[in-house]
């Protein structure tokens, strides 16, 4: 199956106090870490970043994935989803947030698998989603300008309107039991655990060689 991915780099980092993006794991920047994960999943992926971003002097360019800006300014997680649903040149795409830097490939390849008849493949565990790490149809496009222009700008407002499959635990608990997918980096502290469980890996890693 032919998926675009979607990796939404807009948010404003505010915790953090800089961009998260350049943030350096293991010798490579978040954005790159999700670049080279999902470069094996996808053909066309797009870094979906804010208008803030593309007027400062920063370079977002990055090998192996195209830039896009928000459609609209200031909106939040879903102006990214939504304006990545438009430039895709696919049916089925897969979202993640750059700031996920485990992200687990057989976890993903799974949510595509099982993604036909669905518009959203969403994980959920004890009532709670994961909308940035999940895959939409296009079909979810024009919902979610519904809510837009309602400036209702709720990430998961748009679901009873289209097709979900809900990822649940059990599923989850074969792919990824410590639920290392959805680590997500907001603050100086999660910056230096996803560093230590980095080197953690990789130490395995080549202890297995």
């Amino acid at each position: 199956m032919t998926v675009t991915s979607i990796v939404l780099a807009g948010g404003l980092s505010s915790r953090l106090g800089r961009e998260k993006l350049a943030e350096v794991i293991s010798g490579k920047s978040l954005i790159e870490r999700a670049i080279s994960s999902l470069s094996s999943l996808s053909r066309e992926i797009f870094i979906v970043i804010s208008q803030k971003q593309a007027r400062s002097s920063l370079s977002y360019t990055y090998p192996g994935a195209k830039t896009v800006v928000d459609l609209y300014p200031g909106k939040g997680s879903l102006i990214g989803i939504y304006t990545g649903l438009v430039h895709s040149s696919n049916f089925l795409n897969l979202v993640v947030a750059c700031d996920m830097p485990f992200l687990n490939l057989n976890l993903l390849r799974y949510m595509v698998d099982i993604s036909p008849g669905f518009d959203v493949v969403i994980p959920k565990e004890d009532d709670q989603t994961e909308p940035l790490h999940a895959v939409y149809s296009k079909n979810c496009a024009g919902p979610m300008k519904n809510l837009i222009e309602r400036a209702d700008l709720k990430i998961t407002g748009f679901l009873d309107s289209v097709k979900v499959r809900y990822v649940e635990k059990e599923e989850l608990d074969r792919f990824d039991p410590q639920r290392l997918s959805f680590f997500n980096i907001n603050t100086e502290s999660d910056l230096k655990k996803a560093r230590m469980l980095a080197a953690r890996e990789n130490s395995k890693r080549k202890s297995r060689k």
